[in-house]
Formats: structure tokens, C-alpha cells, sequence
């Protein structure tokens, strides 16, 4: 994690903890992380789940991977020390929503295994849950899919560092939770999300 530079710096406790605004909303807070090839449909899910919580009163927030480069990692490139930093910063802004009692939808691509264990241990230490969503998919099928012609620029060295093409993607080795996305049915896995979620005792919806 990011060296601490602001010195003078104390945490000051409120009186309003989570669990006061987990009774208020009727459910836990908690972090889904999507990770996965681009193409391979994670933030297709994490729409569609999204509005099915919404439907059920649950509050959740969307962070996309591309939607947060526009704003708050702007400054951010795609070099293994820039990916780091991406997948920090949005670890932290989870962890501020599931402070909140909401339940963070982070849909990243997040290809390398220390970045995402990291927002794990940032999770775990403050006793939250990290709920982590492989949504696999072959690279074939990523790339025949190609939503945003990422793949076809890639291959024509158009764009470099991309994940699947000349970066490594380190597949999750034993998330909560593995979808196979050029296989299963968008409602399989939404019904799949929100059946762990009721285990969990996350939502009773």
C-alpha cells in the first residue's frame, strides 16, 4: 500500500459507526470486486445486478474501471505501477461505501493477484466484507466479443500494455465467487450473485 506522507495526520471517530448505518438501510455493507479479461462481461453483470438491488431496496454504488479513469485516476496510465495505484485508490473508495452501509459494485479488470489481495487485507483489517467475482471468459471469446475494438487495436499495436495481449492477466485462485461468462446466461449469473449474497447474510432479499 501507498507510503503515509501528510504527518500531524489523527483519526477522528464519529459517534455514527457502520453498523448504525447498516440497521438504518436494512442490510451489511460490502465490497464485490469484478475482476476479469475486458470483453469478458463484468460490468454487464454488475449492471444487471445493480438494478436488480436497487429493485430490492438494497443501496449499492457501480465503480467502473473506465469511469473512474475520467475522474479521480485521470492521472493514471496503464504501466504495472499505474495499475497498482488504480486498484488502491478504488480500494479505499470501496471501503469508504461499505463504511457507509452500502454495497460497492467495482468492476476492474485488476489482472495482477498482489493488487487485489491487497484491497482483500484493506477490507479484512477493518472487518469488512471482500466478496471477489472472477468472471472468467476465454480470451477468444473476449476477443470476438471486442465491445469497445480494445482487442482489435491491441493486436494492430495500437495500444500497449493491455491485458490478455503483452500483459499478463493472474486469475484469481480462489475467489468467492466463479462465473463463466461465455457460458452462462446473464440472469444465471445475477441469480448466482445474489444467492452467495443471502448466505453471507449480506441481504435477505
Amino acid at each position: 500500500m501507498a507510503e503515509q506522507k501528510a504527518t500531524n495526520v489523527h483519526w477522528h471517530e464519529g459517534d455514527i459507526t457502520r453498523e448504525h448505518r447498516e440497521k438504518l438501510l436494512g442490510h451489511k455493507g460490502a465490497t464485490l470486486w469484478f475482476t476479469g479479461l475486458s470483453g469478458s462481461g463484468k460490468s454487464t453483470v454488475a449492471v444487471e445486478l445493480e438494478g436488480m438491488l436497487h429493485e430490492r431496496g438494497v443501496a449499492c454504488y457501480r465503480l467502473d474501471g473506465d469511469n473512474v479513469r475520467m475522474g479521480i485516476n485521470k492521472n493514471l496510465g496503464f504501466s504495472a505501477e499505474d495499475r497498482a495505484e488504480n486498484i488502491r485508490r478504488i480500494g479505499e473508495v470501496a471501503k469508504l461505501f461499505v463504511d457507509s452501509g452500502q454495497i460497492a459494485l467495482s468492476s476492474f479488470v485488476s489482472p495482477y493477484k498482489a493488487d487485489r489481495d491487497a484491497v482483500r487485507v484493506l477490507h479484512e483489517e477493518a472487518g469488512m466484507d471482500f466478496i471477489e467475482i472472477f468472471v472468467d471468459c476465454s480470451l477468444e471469446a473476449a476477443e470476438a466479443r471486442d465491445p469497445k475494438g480494445l482487442y482489435k487495436k491491441a493486436r494492430a499495436g495500437e495500444i500497449k500494455n493491455f491485458t490478455g495481449i503483452d500483459d499478463p492477466y493472474e486469475a484469481p485462485e480462489n475467489p468467492e465467487l466463479h462465473l463463466h461468462s461465455d457460458q452462462q446466461s446473464l440472469e444465471e449469473e445475477v441469480n448466482l450473485i445474489l444467492d452467495l449474497l443471502r448466505e453471507r447474510g449480506i441481504v435477505t432479499k
